[in-house]
């Protein structure tokens, strides 16, 4: 059986003008049994041969989503954002949904299926949301800040009701899109995951599964549920 192909959103480094990719990312689909492939962030107008290409897709981490998005003016306590990504996602989004392709949403890739939904953020949940719980971690990243009560398929993935996360983000949930179902909740309230109870698979998660050992470690089982269900 050939392994299913994951096509992966690159990071973009406005100061080198670069797109760039994490190798951890693409080792946590390779530990899973797929094959990852950084794509372009201006393909806009090739999705749909891009995702005759694909299997699957990870939405990663990186800049802020752009307010626009979710409704709201820019405000002082965003973050950079990233024109191109903003430009790119919610078109590859939407034509992988109309054709079922899986995917996974990774921090900015939660807050992007959200906000592309129906879903809004916080902008900056220091300023914006009192914490009782810290969204923003000093490395090294590859521990667990706090833990998360997870249900639904989350829950039956890892056969468990709790689960120690990383947290590296500023931003957040502030309602979730009304399609999507929570399946992960932090101690302060916050919705760290969801999937899509109607289509294949159409999970997101707010932590860092990549930063943790990709041999090894918790965030193994989440990258192996995008690869089996792009084998499908």
């Amino acid at each position: 059986m050939k392994k299913p192909v994951i096509g992966v959103i690159p990071l973009f480094d406005r100061e080198k003008d670069s797109m760039w990719m994490l190798p951890a990312y693409f080792q946590g689909i390779e530990t899973a049994g797929g094959i990852p492939v950084m794509l372009s962030l201006y393909g806009t107008a090739d999705c749909e041969q891009i995702l005759d290409l694909c299997d699957g897709l990870l939405f990663t981490g990186g800049q802020d989503v752009d307010p626009a998005l979710y409704g709201e003016a820019v405000s002082e306590v965003c973050g950079e954002l990233c024109p191109a990504r903003d430009r790119l996602e919610p078109v590859l989004l939407r034509k992988a949904m109309e054709r079922s392709v899986p995917a996974l949403g990774i921090c900015r890739g939660l807050q992007l299926i959200n906000a592309f939904l129906g879903g809004t953020l916080w902008q900056d949940l220091a300023s914006q949301r009192p914490q009782t719980r810290n969204h923003r971690m000093e490395r090294p990243y590859d521990r667990a800040e706090h833990s998360v009560t997870i249900s639904g398929p989350l829950a039956e993935l890892y056969g468990a009701e709790q689960l120690g996360v990383n947290s590296c983000h500023h931003q957040g949930i502030k309602t979730l899109a009304p399609s999507l179902r929570a399946m992960a909740v932090a101690e302060d309230g916050l919705v760290e995951a969801f999937y899509h109870p109607e289509k294949p698979f159409l999970w997101a998660v707010q932590w860092h599964p990549e930063f943790f050992n990709p041999v090894t470690g918790p965030g193994v089982p989440i990258f192996r549920a995008l690869v089996d269900a792009a084998k499908k």
